[in-house]
């Protein structure tokens, strides 16, 4: 296997037979032509390999799946249409009504808002792990009906690491898979399959891509789990597309790619465009480059606001001050990776204060951009959740996040300092309004406060 360097540019490529292009081209068709009656029935029936449908496969969106699985050291990958759809996909590849998942309590909330709101109205239960790095607690947790473990390896927005050695141990004594959502981390910090993990997803709109132009999202099977010994019967057991046969008869250690792929991904339709593919496929040709820079700069952005009086707390694990920082620095000694969180002491009042003072970060809900940008979790992405459960997950009224781009480091923190400027004159200025923030007890109007018209 060549290094990292080289197999983002070289892994996975298909020379053009046709026109002999360098880079792979954009089969941009919904559908492809057969030669014959035999041709268009081999290629169904599975006899004889190619391209059918751009829903079931495309070329260019193989030459990404080939890229991202060999990046992962993976067997196989599944592209689709966004992060969301990846993790949507992967999930329904194993489990079925009256099945339960158990999860890590800090993961995003979209994935949250699937797993709750989406998952349980088909008769699938949830179950979120308190303390993730409690593997008793994961231990107490899973159920005889339990089929899959799910973490994140860097959590969004909280920065903790999931300790996945230990994790997979938990799932492979349960002789269950292990699915991590290995976005923020990407291949090039963090390759889970080396700890255990069985499957892992990536949101290819973020790092993969790189440049915030296009969604997509990949899953791949690490190849590392037992199909044939598994207690998922819908791989196991017999199935009329199959003619009676079951899918280990037919793919052996790849069945649960060919069942996840022809049934839930082509079925349920969430399907990569070309196009797309091939921006993102562009986009992992420099991840190492762009992922290394950025997660150096978040660093130098994470220790200048750990320093600012203004803060309270910095949540980056490549900080000493971290609880996860000893698990960071086993399984991500290149980096930390780029995004971050803070919490100002004033509370949502000098959030929005500080959000609407920068100028080179862009308000946005996104992240792994060659741009920075900055978000109020809790009142966007997070908002839905309840407060109680904001709180518990360190999603204060407070917090905000960074994800951090290409741009120079000095540029970065001179335009952070503009929004902790901006904090410390309202401090001065309307000392009332402030009081209410941290919850203490509310002053007498003062003079200058009323003439300031607050």
């Amino acid at each position: 296997m060549p290094e990292f360097s080289t197999a983002q540019v070289h892994a996975g490529e298909a020379r053009d037979a046709a026109h002999g292009a360098r880079v792979t081209p954009i089969y941009l068709t919904a559908g492809f032509e057969f030669d014959s009656f035999a041709q268009a029935e081999g290629r169904f029936g599975g006899e004889e390999k190619g391209y059918t449908y751009s829903r079931s496969g495309n070329p260019t969106t193989a030459a990404l799946e080939r890229r991202v699985a060999a990046l992962e050291h993976g067997r196989e990958a599944i592209a689709v249409g966004s992060g969301q759809a990846a993790i949507t996909v992967a999930v329904l590849g194993l489990v079925q009504a009256g099945d339960h998942i158990l999860s890590a309590q800090s993961i995003y909330s979209g994935t949250r808002g699937l797993f709750e709101n989406g998952l349980r109205r088909l008769g699938i239960d949830i179950e979120f792990v308190d303390d993730p790095t409690d593997l008793d607690e994961w231990r107490r947790r899973v159920r005889p009906n339990t089929r899959t473990l799910f973490g994140e390896s860097i959590a969004n927005p909280g920065n903790e690491i999931l300790d996945i050695e230990g994790v997979a141990t938990v799932a492979h004594e349960n002789g269950i898979p292990f699915v991590v959502d290995n976005t923020l981390a990407t291949p090039y910090l963090l390759r889970p399959g080396a700890y255990g993990a069985d499957i892992v997803v990536h949101s290819a709109s973020k790092y993969l891509g790189g440049h915030g132009s296009t969604l997509g999202g990949v899953v791949v099977d690490q190849g590392s789990y037992d199909w044939a010994a598994s207690p998922f019967e819908h791989l196991t057991g017999p199935d009329a597309w199959l003619e009676g046969s079951s899918y280990v008869q037919e793919h052996g250690a790849a069945a649960y790619t060919a069942f996840t792929r022809s049934v839930i991904a082509s079925l349920f339709g969430p399907v990569l465009s070309p196009l797309n593919a091939f921006l993102i496929q562009q986009g992992v040709e420099t991840l190492s480059l762009r992922v290394q820079r950025q997660s150096d700069t978040a660093l130098a952005v994470a220790r200048w606001l750990e320093a600012q009086p203004e803060v309270v707390r910095v949540d980056y694990a490549g900080l000493e001050s971290h609880p996860a920082h000893e698990l960071a620095l086993r399984y991500l000694p290149r980096g930390q990776g780029a995004v971050l969180g803070f919490t100002l002491a004033g509370g949502i009042a000098d959030a929005e204060r500080f959000y609407d003072a920068v100028e080179l970060f862009s308000r946005m809900t996104h992240i792994g951009d060659v741009r920075s940008l900055i978000l109020h979790p809790a009142s966007t992405t997070h908002a839905h959740l309840h407060r109680d459960l904001r709180e518990e997950t360190g999603i204060g009224d407070g917090l905000l996040r960074l994800s951090i781009g290409l741009e120079d480091a000095d540029d970065l923190i001179d335009d952070l300092a503009r929004g902790i400027a901006a904090v410390k004159a309202a401090d001065t200025i309307v000392p009332d309004r402030i009081v209410r923030d941290t919850g203490l007890p509310e002053p007498i109007a003062t003079d200058a406060a009323v003439a300031a018209g607050r």
